[in-house]
């Protein structure tokens, strides 16, 4: 059973999303199974997204010249 989206690391997703890039381009897959690939690669797409806000974030703060800068929780946004 595949693993969820947000339990993939960034890395996976990319994998995972090239895998399935390269099965529907071939077009050898049936209708529906191109659907549910296609539904699974738009979930990794939004997990990845997310990942890359946090990090996004991340660095911002770290960056961020002002040593008196409040730190907040990061706001991980779900679709």
């Amino acid at each position: 059973m595949a693993k969820k989206p947000e339990n993939l690391s960034f890395e996976e997703s990319l994998g995972e999303l090239e895998h399935i890039v390269s099965e529907l381009e071939q077009g050898d897959v049936s209708l529906d199974d191109a659907l549910k690939q296609f539904e699974r690669g738009i979930k990794l797409v939004r997990s990845s997204q997310s990942k890359l806000e946090q990090a996004q974030q991340k660095v911002a703060i770290l960056l961020s010249d002002d040593p008196q800068a409040p730190l907040s929780p990061f706001d991980v946004e779900e679709e």
